[in-house]
């Protein structure tokens, strides 16, 4: 072989390399093209979104999917419509119940909310519970028990009422005169619980706008579910549950779909879901006989005046943590005549330290409590006859 000679074949590789190469040149450039195409639709679609976000959004329920881009939401009025799914959207962050942010104008789904969003629900965390405690509440042993039986047991040991065969309670209604400790004992339970604690006013149901109230009671019983084990605590219900009749102003009517919510959502209770429901109320005599039902509210439990074995309690309880004279005799201020609550007694020994506190003494003595008894307690003041 001479020099400067190429073997045979060699130079019509070096032709299809060329070609080969050449064509990977316009290839790189048509996919850097491309690159830059791309990159400017990702930006405007960025921009487009953020436009749409930037719109103020409406919350609504996310409650079934249709397909992949298209599914049911709830409004916040009451209504189901049939709306697209940005592709944005996680789909797997889509599940029944989750809140949505909806678009102000199509209400497409645009994004997915945290379940905190929605602070009109007061939930207490384990640092915001009430430090109350049973031996805090004196007297109502056979409360506590019951209380204890409906709320606490199912909760704590579910699998015993499986295995005997029987449904456990559902709900529990406290009622009695006002100041005999149902709150408290409810404050108790929420403190010696590890479950969430809702709390919520029977008369923050009764919104401004046509159909808020029912969605607030959907919304309490659905965060008690994705939370369970939970406590919901509803205060003064009869502010909502009262006997319905022929309502004839649309405030009336609102109150009873907001009763008409919680019924429902009461009865749609599956009871594996460890949601306990309690009611506090002083007028158990005006609540409608479709929530006292048993399978809704299986356990009611009256708080009376308390006797003079509750009041003994009561007063050990308080005066535990006050620093009291020799002289104090408690037995006097036990066998009073007069038919006080427990938010009396509280009131009398509260009183009797601040009159020693006026008195510049660090003791409180008996002629505290007695001028603080006649101070706090109203002697001769007839009672309702529905505490009678």
């Amino acid at each position: 072989m001479h020099a400067g000679t190429l073997p045979d074949g060699t130079f019509i590789r070096y032709k299809q390399i060329e070609r080969k190469l050449m064509m990977l040149e316009i290839r790189e450039a048509y996919v850097r093209k491309e690159i830059e195409t791309l990159k400017r639709e990702e930006s405007h679609s960025k921009d487009e979104l953020n436009r749409v976000k930037s719109v103020p959004l409406i919350m609504g329920q996310f409650l079934e999917p249709i397909d992949a881009n298209t599914a049911i939401v709830g409004s916040t009025a009451g209504s189901n419509f049939v709306v697209k799914i940005l592709s944005t959207v996680d789909r797997e962050l889509l599940k029944p119940n989750t809140t949505v942010a909806l678009h102000r104008h199509s209400s497409a789904i645009v994004d997915v909310l945290p379940p905190e969003v929605d602070s009109t629900i007061p939930v207490l965390g384990d640092e915001e519970k009430p430090d109350v405690t049973y031996a805090d509440v004196g007297g109502l042993d056979v409360q506590k028990q019951e209380i204890r039986e409906t709320v606490e047991l199912p909760l704590l040991q579910f699998d015993l009422y499986r295995q005997i065969g029987i449904d456990p309670p559902q709900g529990v209604l406290l009622y009695g005169p006002p100041g005999t400790g149902k709150t408290m004992l409810v404050k108790a339970v929420a403190n010696h619980t590890k479950a969430t604690f809702i709390r919520v006013n029977g008369s923050e149901f009764v919104q401004k706008y046509l159909g808020e109230g029912p969605r607030m009671v959907r919304d309490v019983f659905r965060l008690a579910r994705e939370r369970a084990p939970s406590i919901v605590f509803i205060d003064e219900v009869d502010s909502i549950a009262t006997k319905r009749f022929d309502a004839s102003t649309s405030a009336d009517r609102e109150v009873q779909r907001v009763l008409i919510e919680l019924l429902n959502q009461m009865d749609g209770f599956d009871q594996s879901t460890n949601v306990k429901v309690i009611m506090a109320t002083n007028r158990a005599d005006t609540i409608d006989p479709a929530l006292l039902r048993p399978g809704r509210l299986d356990r009611k439990i009256e708080f009376p005046y308390p006797d003079r074995r509750q009041k003994r309690l009561v007063l050990n309880a308080i005066t535990s943590k006050m620093s009291i004279g020799d002289d104090v005799d408690i037995e006097s201020l036990v066998h009073r005549p007069e038919r006080i609550s427990c938010a009396d007694i509280n009131s009398v020994c509260q009183e009797a330290g601040m009159l020693a506190v006026r008195g510049s003494r660090y003791v409180v003595m008996q002629k505290d409590f007695e001028e603080a008894y006649s101070k706090v307690v109203e002697r001769g003041e007839g009672q309702p006859a529905f505490y009678n």
